[in-house]
């Protein structure tokens, strides 16, 4: 009985740390957490800023990504989130009118370029000007872009199409994509023979080769800006500062990225 009473002692107090112990990692504070939607177009980029952003911050940031007219769209609908960062001026000007953002923490961070490309192994030689032959060379194939209603990279796609007097050619016989990247896909698995992306983007995919670039004033400056949305946590004009300062700048030249005027 005394050995029985001796092994209760040890085994109550084990029991009592346990508990204790749980309570307190319960109770350990969470690490602060930014949701931040952007343009398929900063998956790479993103990734790496941040998380310099978390080593400075200590505040984690969430990414998701989608085409810019998806997230508009989903914070416009009541969606919680922090930061916003578009591929164009237009869907961040229809949160701004809704005033859905903080249009104080509004800033421009970079731009891009637009470009044809097409399979790696494709031989297809093309020169982007005034009526080049863009329907000749898709044969029987197709164009994949955004899908020029509502994704940014087809807006300016249709733009430069437009400008260059190819666009009525081949505006049926485009692959509407719901973002660059999965017009980019297409491209790159041989599905079609062109498509139109951001520079960036090609630069990522082995698989696909640029073309030609489109001339910059074919279509509208090419432009990401990012804003904290209304009701977003304290430290999301923080990363939309930081996004936008000269820390990140190496990192968004390292993905191909321009800088812009501010």
């Amino acid at each position: 009985m005394k050995f029985l009473v001796r092994l209760q002692r040890p085994l109550a107090v084990c029991a009592l740390i346990l508990a204790f112990g749980g309570i307190a990692v319960a109770e350990e504070p969470k690490k602060p957490e930014l949701l931040v939607l952007a343009a398929a177009s900063l998956t790479n980029v993103l990734g790496e800023l941040s998380a310099d952003w978390e080593k400075t911050s200590g505040v984690h940031g969430k990414l998701s990504f989608a085409a810019s007219s998806v997230l508009a769209r989903q914070i416009e609908a009541g969606g919680t989130a922090d930061v916003f960062i578009s591929a164009d001026q237009e869907w961040m000007d229809y949160l701004q009118a809704r005033n859905l953002i903080d249009k104080a923490s509004r800033r421009n961070l970079v731009g891009n370029r637009l470009v044809l490309i097409a399979p790696a192994d494709s031989p297809v030689k093309l020169k982007i000007e005034p009526g080049f032959k863009l329907a000749d060379a898709l044969g029987k194939g197709r164009l994949a872009t955004g899908d020029p209603d509502t994704v940014p990279v087809g807006r300016y796609a249709r733009s430069a199409l437009t400008t260059l007097g190819v666009w009525d050619e081949v505006a049926d016989r485009l692959v509407r994509a719901d973002n660059v990247r999965s017009a980019m896909m297409f491209v790159s698995r041989g599905e079609v023979p062109l498509g139109i992306a951001y520079a960036t983007d090609a630069a990522v995919d082995s698989k696909v080769r640029v073309v030609d670039i489109f001339p910059a004033n074919t279509h509208a400056p090419i432009t990401y800006p990012a804003a904290a949305l209304s009701a977003a946590k304290p430290e999301a004009a923080a990363f939309v500062a930081f996004l936008a300062g000269e820390k990140a700048r190496a990192t968004w030249r390292k993905f191909g990225f321009e800088e812009i005027t501010h």
